[in-house]
């Protein structure tokens, strides 16, 4: 049953914000039903602060916080982030807030963010600033077992040479929201990894920007949406390359049931001054039911004249050849379509961090028992 939207909490969460909520006649919203986030209670998570217990590894330090702050500011302008209204919305919501800072080659970490069956609304901000040369993996986990939503502010700024391993997993609740905004600095010869892997949620939406502020770096993204029921995931990601020599490769995909709905939108921005640019970006969808949606919608906006940029986009059912070679092989129906669908969402999933695989990412997002 679609959220009953409160008038109460919405006019809560515009006051936090400091402007209206978003639109249906604004072109990055115009998708999106913000229902199920203005269905939750009109006050704060009260819970304990998720950063209190961190242990963090050799390597990793945290940030004194006024020096944090003005990295995090410098880190949303050199973006376009401060101004989007997930980004308002969060600053406004007194946010808990972790700064780090990573020299070197460092061990793994993951960050759980679980809004459990809490009310309200978990705010959270994250800085990390990655020294020329430093190597990081990380993984957040995000849950919910009731109607609440958490927004995430996360800031990345990679130095030269600098690698960034950053896992998303991020299972919900029926009647739960999650807004997840990444403002992603590259310096030359950095190197980005960006997983993200998400279902359940009533609403979730990303919004990865990303900056390579001179070129000459690398950043591949890859995606993987569920929707089912009446669950609605958006995405609306920005890659800027700001000098030449720059690369992306990006996979973005979908598996949509029920009356599950699913938004992409995916622009690549190459200047005059991006010369020789790589990039690729290539959209999937997959298809369950006839009353699923999808909309997507790639958007290159390309001025240099020395490029080598494609995107492609699809959307598919599954296979009928490869169904019935299965059943061939004297495999059931329902076995082979949940093989093929394993097999699907797996080209996604095995990019996350490792430390994704003890909490067996595809039972969680597929729904499946262990």
């Amino acid at each position: 049953m679609p959220a009953l939207a409160l008038p109460k909490t919405a006019a809560w969460l515009a006051e936090l914000a400091g402007e209206p909520l978003p639109g249906r006649r604004q072109e990055d919203w115009r998708f999106t039903d913000l229902a199920p986030l203005q269905a939750v209670a009109a006050e704060l998570w009260s819970g304990p602060g998720p950063f209190s217990q961190c242990s963090l590894p050799g390597g990793i330090s945290r940030i004194a916080p006024a020096q944090a702050q003005l990295l995090l500011d410098q880190g949303l302008q050199a973006t376009g982030s401060s101004a989007a209204w997930p980004v308002r919305l969060n600053r406004g919501a007194s946010p808990h807030f972790l700064a780090l800072r990573v020299s070197g080659s460092v061990e793994p970490l993951q960050l759980t963010f679980d809004a459990a069956a809490g009310q309200g609304l978990l705010a959270l901000q994250l800085l990390l600033v990655l020294e020329p040369g430093a190597s990081l993996e990380l993984l957040l986990h995000h849950g919910s077992r009731a109607a609440n939503a958490t927004s995430l502010v996360t800031v990345a700024q990679l130095g030269s040479g600098a690698k960034l391993n950053l896992g998303v997993l991020a299972p919900g609740h029926a009647r739960a929201s999650l807004l997840s905004h990444l403002a992603i600095s590259q310096a030359p010869a950095s190197e980005l990894q960006l997983t993200t892997a998400v279902g359940g949620w009533a609403l979730s939406r990303f919004e990865p920007r990303i900056c390579q502020s001179e070129g000459a770096a690398l950043s591949r993204l890859r995606a993987l949406q569920l929707v089912a029921g009446q669950e609605l995931a958006d995405t609306h990601s920005q890659v800027q390359f700001n000098g030449p020599d720059g690369q992306l490769d990006q996979l973005h995909k979908v598996v949509a049931d029920g009356a599950g709905r699913s938004v992409f939108n995916g622009a690549v921005r190459v200047p005059r001054s991006a010369q020789r640019t790589n990039a690729a970006q290539l959209s999937r969808s997959l298809l369950l039911s006839d009353r699923a949606r999808v909309d997507t919608k790639p958007e290159l906006e390309i001025v240099a004249d020395d490029v080598k940029c494609a995107h492609g986009a699809t959307v598919s059912r599954l296979q009928q050849n490869e169904l019935f070679y299965l059943q061939s092989r004297g495999i059931a129906a329902d076995q082979a379509s949940r093989l093929l669908l394993r097999g699907y969402c797996d080209e996604v999933l095995r990019e996350l961090p490792a430390a994704a695989a003890s909490a067996h990412p595809l039972q969680l997002l597929l729904r499946e028992r262990p």
